[in-house]
């Protein structure tokens, strides 16, 4: 596959083809094309998290020198986040070179998001070990952090798991728990699927492709009842 166009978009030309190639390889493309010569892209993506988290906690911690770590914290998690991150990667067209199965290429919603956001940690692990750490830090800034001012404006930073503990305390007295209510999927890209209770109350559930993520979607739905 000719990756020109998305170098092109990137602004960067990989010296290494393959460190490309193998970052747009889905897991489910070699169930298909078990003769391809390259890896999945999922030892790329654990790079690229790593290195991502690492950018963006230098970024915040640079033009936030008031903020504690806990602010940090959670404006950082908002702007790592798997959908912040299928964003960036639409905004880019990286869904046009992610080489993956043809069942694959048919998920849509959150599966289809969670595919992107790995492809694109993918990339910058690629990015990473292709044109070294300056480079990467300015890809980082131009492609993630630029969504920074939407995150502030919309308060998409706030801990929803932490809002809701501080209301119902002080409301019920009780301090919310979490459970696993289930969960599917194949390994690579597993849904759990988590429940919120007061006293043991479930109040609302909430999936996501970790059980922290739908920790918080559950939290969020509970907050619209009690706010």
């Amino acid at each position: 596959m000719d990756f020109t166009d998305l170098e092109r978009k990137i602004g960067i030309q990989f010296k290494n083809q393959d460190l490309l190639t193998e970052a747009l390889t889905h897991r489910s493309y070699l169930n298909e094309f078990p003769k391809w010569n390259l890896p999945h892209n999922e030892r790329l993506e654990y790079l690229g998290d790593a290195v991502l988290e690492l950018l963006v906690s230098e970024e915040l911690f640079g033009r936030f020198k008031n903020y504690p770590e806990g602010k940090l914290t959670v404006l950082r998690a908002a702007l790592v986040n798997y959908q912040i991150l299928a964003k960036v990667a639409e905004s880019m067209d990286l869904q046009d070179f992610i080489l993956m199965s043809r069942g694959e290429k048919k998920d849509t919603g959150r599966a289809r998001e969670v595919i992107l956001a790995n492809a694109m940690e993918a990339l910058i692990g690629a990015v990473y070990l292709d044109q070294g750490f300056e480079k990467t830090s300015a890809f980082v800034k131009a492609f993630v952090m630029k969504n920074l001012e939407e995150v502030l404006k919309t308060k998409s930073y706030k801990d929803a798991k932490s809002e809701l503990q501080e209301i119902i305390q002080e409301k019920l007295k009780v301090t919310p728990t979490y459970q696993v209510r289930g969960e599917e999927g194949p390994a690579h890209k597993r849904i759990f699927r988590m429940g919120v209770y007061f006293g043991g109350k479930l109040i609302a559930e909430g999936e996501g492709p970790s059980k922290q993520e739908a920790e918080i979607e559950a939290a969020k739905n509970a907050l619209k009842k009690y706010k």
